[in-house]
């Protein structure tokens, strides 16, 4: 009997990562009938990490009045321990690319502010530790919107106070704190480990996808810049080049800044919950199977794939992942720890109908992959 650990991230737009899961089993179980598969429920900090963190801790979901990334009412949730007086905070549910169209997206005008004011109310509530899953965001200021909600204020030449979005970066003159958080411990979950500015930082690598052509892209580093020169000479601190400082469009950056926030790996966090370890110590798998909805050069900074790939080497065991299209070549794959990549869209049909069918096409995908591949299928 084989036996398999899956722990997929979401396909973005198609499926969400328990879905991921129900196919890919599916496909095993129509070649491998008998085969035993533990799927767990896993996130690098973005889009689905409030539901992960839920299957493993029994939370209190909070909705909080709130705003979206450019500006609008809505209400959004956050989980909350109340035996440890732990929040833990999505950063996608109030400033995520998914709340808004695609005409809309545009990180020269999208703001962090709206996480500010989910954590504001959950330090309201007594919360004494903050841990923010950031990824999935729809925005480029450097956490200053966060900062903003917490009683910091970013002042032009003119000492007037500034919109914290991504435009306004560059005219960031000095920063003003008010108030104090005494005995509240931030941490940042995520697994991306670029720096804040340059060309692996948060702007050239991620703006695109939210938005910014290539003019907008060079401004938001240049306003990532100069955030970084007036955080230095103001507040004395320099985080710009730690790794992770450049994800969510510098929400890392700006938590370490503005909130000594600590980093955590976002994939080693839920597989610690999940308490994972124990199943691989016993040596009872013999494959972990994962996927996205892309493979591609983003997942090289440090993605959940990457995490599961760590993983897999610990304990020496293949990682095989299925993926909606795969971007990099079979030496990149290979290089980044994956035995096998298996794209599962068809290149014949428009993207539309892969997005629609993506469950159909990942269960084939499955089962042609176990089907054909003798160590498998024998």
């Amino acid at each position: 009997m084989k036996r398999f650990l899956v722990i997929p991230d979401k396909f973005k737009g198609s499926l969400i990562a328990e879905e991921v899961i129900e196919n890919i089993s599916v496909g095993i179980k129509s070649v491998l009938p008998d085969a035993n598969i533990t799927g767990i429920l896993a996130s690098d900090g973005g889009d689905g990490f409030l539901d992960a963190v839920a299957r493993y801790i029994d939370l209190q979901r909070i909705w909080t009045d709130t705003v979206d990334p450019i500006g609008r009412p809505m209400k959004a949730p956050f989980g909350y321990d109340t035996k440890t007086s732990t929040a833990y905070i999505e950063l996608a549910r109030a400033s995520g690319l998914v709340l808004l169209k695609e005409e809309e997206r545009n990180p020269l005008q999208t703001s962090t502010y709206g996480t500010g004011l989910q954590i504001k109310k959950a330090l309201e509530l007594g919360a004494k530790r903050v841990l923010l899953g950031i990824g999935g965001s729809a925005t480029n200021d450097g956490g200053t919107g966060i900062a903003k909600a917490l009683g910091y204020r970013f002042l032009d030449t003119n000492g007037n106070n500034l919109k914290t979005i991504g435009k306004h970066l560059d005219r960031i003159a000095s920063i003003k704190k008010e108030g104090k958080l005494d005995g509240v411990s931030f941490f940042a979950i995520n697994d991306v480990n670029n720096p804040l500015y340059g060309i692996q930082g948060a702007a050239h690598v991620y703006a695109v996808q939210k938005g910014a052509n290539a003019h907008d892209v060079e401004r938001l580093d240049a306003g990532l810049r100069k955030l970084d020169r007036v955080v230095a000479s103001d507040l004395g601190v320099q985080n710009a080049n730690i790794p992770g400082a450049g994800s969510a469009g510098g929400t890392g950056y700006g938590l370490m800044t503005f909130f000594n926030a600590n980093f955590i790996s976002g994939i080693d966090f839920l597989l610690d919950l999940s308490k994972v370890n124990g199943l691989l110590d016993a040596g009872h798998i013999d494959a972990i199977i994962t996927g996205e909805g892309a493979i591609d050069n983003q997942t090289l900074q440090g993605k959940l794939i990457s995490g599961v790939v760590r993983l897999g080497q610990k304990y020496g065991l293949p990682v095989i992942a299925f993926c909606g299209i795969k971007e990099l070549s079979a030496k990149e794959a290979r290089t980044l720890g994956l035995q096998a990549t298996i794209e599962i869209a068809d290149r014949e049909k428009p993207l539309d109908y892969n997005m629609q069918h993506a469950a159909m096409l990942l269960q084939k995908a499955v089962k042609n992959y176990f089907k054909t591949v003798r160590k498998w299928s024998c």
